[in-house]
């Protein structure tokens, strides 16, 4: 009996972690594939949460999923590690073990072989190597350093109550793409939520709130009608918008602009603009374009090797030629994880493989506990709790394709009680 073709997903990301379930459950459970994701942490969290991470208004440890655990009930593997090297001619990758002990002096590193193999590694801040921006900055691209930036922020707090002196906060947030306006909503709800709970030497009418954009305008990738809609709201909040400000360098208290001009600026993140992960960037052989993003067929195929699928933030895909190539969206990377369900079905019966076709729902950008902004299929405008509600429907989507949905409701109806006996701030 001939071995199961291997299916080796790299990322367990919100795009990854959907593929692998929708192929466990099919393939995988009728002993079609062997199907096995790769990743380097143990948990995943889907990363449009982040910003409630990091301002402290979600608890992590509600809405992390377990990767050994989800692959034993979705008939997949899981391996912890970190994707070092890929070999094409051999067909193999190699894989570092995560350090789990301070003895261990060099992780020991395996290689995997594959059939087919899937890159699904997202995407990582770029910063252009702006001065000042690695050493002072903070990034938003994983739960670990979402949840530095909420222990920073909450320790500002503690400190100005333990030595019971009254004093102001500066915090800039630089790029208003989505991640920067969402943050800044749910910071301006996290500073009030802060005095309510007895945090009050930090008074919230003395945290200023920067959100600063190079563009003309913030949300520079959606619609003018949403970001109308958003600096309106972001307005009522009192958060202050910098529009056409250039950051040329940052230091421990201020934020340098290309003017000549500055602001102070205690807390400082950086979300304004994005690039590949160093694994991809390192890859040799592969066309990419200019972001180092991996190029893609329509099939999700890479330009230089047929049994290398990428998708996600870290493919560059183009499907009209009178179009730009596809944004590092979420709803992009989940329509990729479904389509490639159907194009590994194809390519194990050996039939031509399927072009991906994208169908834009909209964008949607929250604005704290009860608002949000949206555009919905380029035409209808919607705003408030209606919007609001459509934004958490995408998360509960999200857990119905990887738990189903009588799981998914459970959920829900969880995080419904939940809300209503717990702090709306996490204070530890």
């Amino acid at each position: 009996m001939s071995e199961l073709h291997h299916i080796v997903v790299v990322g367990g990301g919100a795009g990854g972690l959907e593929l692998v379930t929708q192929l466990g459950d099919t393939l995988g459970k009728s002993k079609k594939a062997k199907i096995t994701l790769v990743d380097q942490k143990l948990t995943h969290i889907w990363k449009p949460l982040l910003h409630e991470i990091a301002a402290g208004t979600m608890n992590p440890n509600d809405e992390e999923t377990n990767y050994y655990a989800h692959a034993a009930k979705h008939h997949y593997e899981f391996i912890l590690g970190r994707f070092e090297k890929l070999d094409k001619d051999l067909k193999q990758i190699s894989i570092a073990k995560i350090q789990a002990s301070k003895y261990e002096a060099f992780p020991e590193q395996h290689t995997l072989t594959y059939d087919t193999l899937i890159l699904a590694v997202g995407s990582v801040s770029n910063d252009f190597h702006t001065q000042g921006v690695a050493e002072f900055c903070h990034y938003l691209d994983s739960r670990q350093q979402a949840e530095i930036f909420q222990q920073d922020l909450l320790h500002l707090y503690l400190d100005a109550q333990n030595k019971n002196i009254n004093r102001d906060l500066h915090i800039a947030i630089i790029g208003a793409g989505a991640t920067g306006v969402e943050l800044a909503a749910e910071l301006s709800e996290a500073k009030q939520n802060f005095y309510k709970y007895g945090l009050n030497k930090i008074n919230p009418n003395l945290v200023k709130i920067s959100l600063i954009e190079g563009a003309q305008r913030i949300l520079p990738a959606l619609s003018d009608k949403i970001a109308e809609h958003a600096t309106q709201q972001l307005q009522r909040m009192k958060i202050d918008i910098l529009t056409e400000k250039r950051v040329e360098k940052v230091d421990a208290e201020k934020i340098y602009f290309n003017d000549g001009t500055s602001i102070n600026a205690e807390l400082k993140v950086w979300v304004a603009g994005i690039k590949t992960p160093t694994v991809i960037e390192k890859l040799q052989g592969f066309k990419k374009d200019r972001m180092g993003r991996l190029d893609v067929y329509a099939t999700l195929q890479t330009q230089s090797d047929p049994n290398i699928f990428a998708f996600g933030d870290c493919a560059h895909c183009i499907l009209d030629a009178r179009e730009p190539a596809l944004g590092p969206r979420a709803q992009v990377a989940s329509q990729q994880a479904t389509f490639l369900v159907d194009a590994m079905q194809a390519r194990l019966n050996g039939k031509q493989q399927p072009m991906f076709q994208f169908s834009d729902k909209g964008s949607l950008v929250s604005l704290s506990k009860n608002k949000a902004v949206g555009e919905l299929l380029g035409q209808v405008n919607v705003q408030g709790f209606v919007a609001k509600s459509m934004y958490v429907s995408l998360y509960r989507m999200h857990q119905a394709t990887i738990y189903g949905y009588a799981h998914a409701g459970l959920l829900t109806a969880k995080d419904f009680v939940t809300r209503k006996i717990t702090p709306k701030i996490k204070l530890h």
